[in-house]
């Protein structure tokens, strides 16, 4: 029973001391270049999706009309355009320093055009958490946060106009 009981706290101990000392002896990536650790890429992604999924499936209250094409238009040029890009501008200095990079919503880029609206949606009122994608609810309306995310559901076939409100 002791031999047991001492292999149960060695087996807790050693792991828990390797850590430690991987975090103080400078293992743990902390400046941005540094690429996640694949414990906390699962880790994340999974508490992302948990949080994230009951809500994504939600259809938007608003139509993508050309009026809220264009209101998340401006939205996305004033709150979102320095960080996830401008229409066929290069990617700005900040996006290029930050970690985890934000993607690049506009074409060419592929974006979030294939993700449900409410997913959007949902990233944009509540952000997430480590990423320095920060939370608009208590700075946007739910209608410009809707108009927003309209917009990047239909970034790949936007018209004219609205190309031009991105430029």
């Amino acid at each position: 029973m002791k031999k047991f009981l001492f292999g149960l706290l060695l087996g807790f101990s050693v792991p828990l001391a390797g850590t430690y000392f991987f975090v103080i002896l400078g293992g743990m990536p902390v400046a941005t270049k540094g690429s996640p650790l694949p414990l906390e890429r699962f880790l994340a992604k999974k508490a992302l999706h948990k949080a994230m999924d009951p809500e994504a499936g939600h259809p938007s209250p608003l139509p993508a009309s050309e009026a809220n094409l264009l209101a998340g238009a401006k939205v996305y040029q004033a709150q979102c355009a320095v960080c996830h890009g401008r229409l066929g501008q290069p990617e700005s200095a900040i996006a290029k320093g930050m970690f985890p990079h934000p993607p690049q919503l506009l074409p060419p880029k592929k974006g979030v055009t294939d993700d449900p609206v409410g997913a959007t949606f949902w990233k944009v009122r509540n952000g997430i958490r480590l990423t320095g994608m920060p939370g608009f609810e208590n700075s946007l309306s739910d209608d410009e946060m809707w108009q927003v995310s309209i917009l990047l559901r239909q970034a790949d076939k936007l018209s004219a106009q609205i190309q031009q409100a991105l430029q």
